[in-house]
């Protein structure tokens, strides 16, 4: 009979036992976690502050008296393991309310610590109004802080997933939040064309968003950032990042990777192979990147929970890497990415091309069609996909899940452009925005026509380049790009005469999709320094508003227009 220990549960170590439960039924499973849940939903915490999550109970998905009736699980709270015996094979537990110490033995370790929220060494920090968010614990004491204070002014510090949903869900609650980002950006996975739609979100729901500033000090009453600017706040929620959890690790002897986190093989057993190690605390490979990585994700740690299971009992396990693959709600929007951005794609050194399309995400007759931006990652001149990033109203992690799978299996813009999809006039359109992506990106790569990025426009205007407007008249009169030549679409081919051959064109319309054959009526007609913007009007109010609106700097636009 294998006696096998878990140090850590949730989505690692509680999968982790559920798997060896289900292989075997003798073995002896016995899980310590030291605080008072041991499985527990962590993604959904933030979603508690807004009354989402009605009760802070529901967050906690089994007790010990379930794993014990369920599965015959001993699962025991409240017991810290504070050190691995290698020689022995055994660890140390603490009982963290009488702080009684004891050994258990063990055949197989498996550790299952996590990661724990980044703490900034600044004046303040250790405050008794200042927060984080790991647990159920956590989540309930900022919840009654906010509500026995009635605190208004929250600042939330840090703009990645869980700051982000923090400062959402604050919101919802009626909150005044402001959130400080020290970066340029929110999202890191999204590229700065796309994640300025997530920018323009936060701020249209009433979040003070603040990035390019970093925090600087905490005062009862307050936040100074590094620039000097001062921020109201009653409470203040640190999110600045994880570190994982190598304490054991560390004093076991066991091998930590370049990353700083525990190095695994591909079996995800650490130096000792009688211990292995799952989840936010471990390192893996990013199958894109070819190097080690860190992902605090719950998906990838439950198959490793499941991989490792398999390897005790000698099942099998094709370890494929990871590619990071992630979505999130920001208030109306729907965004997801998987694999590589176009920023990371280019630091590695890889021949990268990027298409961003915007289409509907459903038959433009359905009442609830809406927009879907689209961007579509791949290596050049091969067409293999790298990533993608899809933000809207509707489904944006579907369109993603199927360039993930793309990844998985090398698949390139060609596989995707003929890739048979779904489809019905109220989910998705008969050739769905991930296809016309693909389309857009072959013709790229064979040059049937160039483009340029939203990013390149500002450049454009000022330079006084001849921006060709192919909307209709009373599109153009709501709002156009400062000195852009109107010239609806209907009307290119009777007033080409009008339009110069001897210096570069570039054309748009609200979405690229009419200027594209406006482009290629003009090449077919002898222009070729004739350029389409990618993203085109739509695209480019998005991606000036909220920086323009941030740095109070002059718009190149004579009003946004976001429909």
């Amino acid at each position: 009979m294998k006696k096998i220990v878990i140090v850590g549960g949730v989505a690692g170590g509680a999968s982790a036992a559920a798997r060896i439960r289900r292989l075997d039924e003798q073995a002896q499973i016995v899980m310590f976690e030291k605080g008072p849940h041991v499985s527990f939903s962590n993604c959904s915490l933030p979603f508690y502050l807004s009354g989402v999550v009605a009760d802070s109970k529901r967050l906690v998905m089994m007790n010990p008296n379930s794993f014990e009736a369920k599965y015959n699980i001993d699962a025991r709270v409240n017991s810290e393991v504070i050190a691995i015996n290698r020689s022995e094979k055994t660890v140390t537990v603490k009982d963290v309310h009488t702080g009684e110490q004891f050994t258990e033995s063990y055949d197989q370790l498996v550790l299952s610590p996590g990661a724990s929220p980044i703490v900034p060494n600044i004046e303040g920090a250790d405050l008794a109004h200042v927060f984080t968010v790991r647990n159920v614990v956590d989540i309930e004491r900022l919840h009654n802080a906010i509500v026995e204070q009635d605190a208004q002014s929250i600042a939330v510090i840090g703009g990645g997933f869980i700051g982000v949903e923090v400062a959402e869900n604050l919101r919802l609650a009626g909150r005044n939040v402001t959130l400080v980002q020290s970066a340029a950006q929110i999202l890191t996975p999204f590229d700065e064309d796309m994640v300025q739609i997530l920018h323009k979100e936060m701020v249209d729901h009433g979040v003070e968003l603040i990035t390019g500033d970093g925090l600087a000090e905490i005062t009862t009453e307050s936040i100074t950032l590094k620039s000097g600017k001062q921020v109201a706040a009653d409470l203040v929620v640190l999110a600045v990042g994880v570190r994982p959890e190598t304490k054991l690790a560390v004093e076991a002897g066991l091998e930590i990777g370049e990353t700083g986190a525990i190095a695994v093989n591909q079996n995800y057993q650490t130096s000792d192979h009688n211990i292995y190690a799952v989840g936010d605390a471990i390192e893996v490979y990013h199958r894109l990147m070819n190097k080690k990585t860190r992902l605090a994700l719950a998906g990838p740690a439950q198959k490793q929970a499941r991989a490792i299971a398999d390897h005790i009992y000698g099942i099998p396990n094709q370890n494929r890497g990871v590619i990071g693959s992630s979505s999130i709600q920001v208030f109306d929007l729907a965004a997801a990415s998987t694999g590589l951005n176009e920023r990371s794609a280019k630091q590695l050194g890889i021949p990268t091309e990027a298409v961003y399309v915007i289409a509907p995400d459903k038959v433009g007759l359905m009442p609830s069609s809406n927009p879907l931006h689209f961007k579509l990652i791949y290596e050049v001149p091969t067409g293999r996909i790298l990533g993608a990033q899809a933000i809207g109203k509707g489904n944006a992690d579907k369109r993603v899940d199927v360039i993930a799978t793309l990844i998985s299996m090398n698949g390139t813009v060609e596989d995707l452009k003929d890739l048979e999809l779904t489809y019905s006039p109220m989910f998705s359109t008969a050739k769905d925005v991930a296809n016309m992506a693909a389309l857009v990106a072959s013709n790229l790569m064979a040059g049937r026509f160039k483009q340029v990025r939203v990013n390149e426009v500002r450049g454009l205007v000022e330079a006084g380049a001849y921006i060709l407007d192919v909307r209709e008249v009373n599109e153009f009169a709501n709002g156009a790009l400062k000195g852009a030549i109107n010239i609806p679409l209907g009307e290119v081919r009777t007033r080409m005469s009008e339009i110069p051959k001897d210096k570069p064109v570039y054309v748009h319309c609200r979405s690229a999709q009419r200027s594209y054959n406006a482009v290629m009526a003009l090449e077919n007609s002898g222009y070729d320094k004739v350029y389409n913007i990618s993203g085109s009007f739509l695209g480019i109010s998005l991606y000036e508003y909220f920086t323009d609106q941030q740095q109070g700097r002059e718009p190149i636009v004579t009003a946004y227009n976001f429909k």
